[in-house]
């Protein structure tokens, strides 16, 4: 899986012109899932990043996780993550997990999210999406469960 977190003080998604998710500060999590990813990826990708410490403490450095700042997550699925442009100027898709298995993974994510606490939003899989942001900082990370953990 891979993830690309936002550190936002503000994110929404639109989708047909309704507001579909909305978050003050948190993350902007956008979620993309490759083929040979499992559950486990998600428990590893969400523990990850609920203990994450980007957050600013009282002395301003990076130190506090989300829970600790009230903060909450905005989920929109994002199977371009896994886009290939080594050749020609077409990105090719084919990296990326099947319709099926990648509902099944968001899905699952967003459920074990919600499992700790920490409120969660998110998009529509599949669906054209209009996401706005504030990049807080900026800061900005890229989690990928095939580089960081053995599944």
């Amino acid at each position: 899986m891979r993830a690309v977190l936002q550190r936002v003080s503000q994110a929404s998604v639109t989708i047909e012109g309704r507001t579909t998710g909305q978050i003050q500060q948190g993350f902007l999590i956008l979620l993309g899932v490759g083929p040979q990813d499992t559950p486990a990826d998600v428990d590893w990708l969400v523990n990850k990043i609920s203990k994450l410490r980007v957050f600013s403490d009282e002395q301003g450095k990076m130190n506090l996780a989300l829970a600790a700042v009230g903060g909450a997550v905005l989920v929109v699925s994002q199977f371009t993550l896994y886009a290939d442009v080594r050749r020609g100027n077409r990105p090719s898709f084919t990296a990326a997990a099947a319709p099926a298995l990648g509902q099944r993974l968001y899905e699952a994510f967003l459920t074990k999210f919600e499992a700790t606490g920490i409120p969660v939003a998110h998009g529509e899989f599949g669906a054209d999406m209009q996401v706005a942001l504030t990049n807080d900082g900026p800061v900005t990370i890229l989690l990928d469960t095939e580089e960081t953990h053995a599944g």
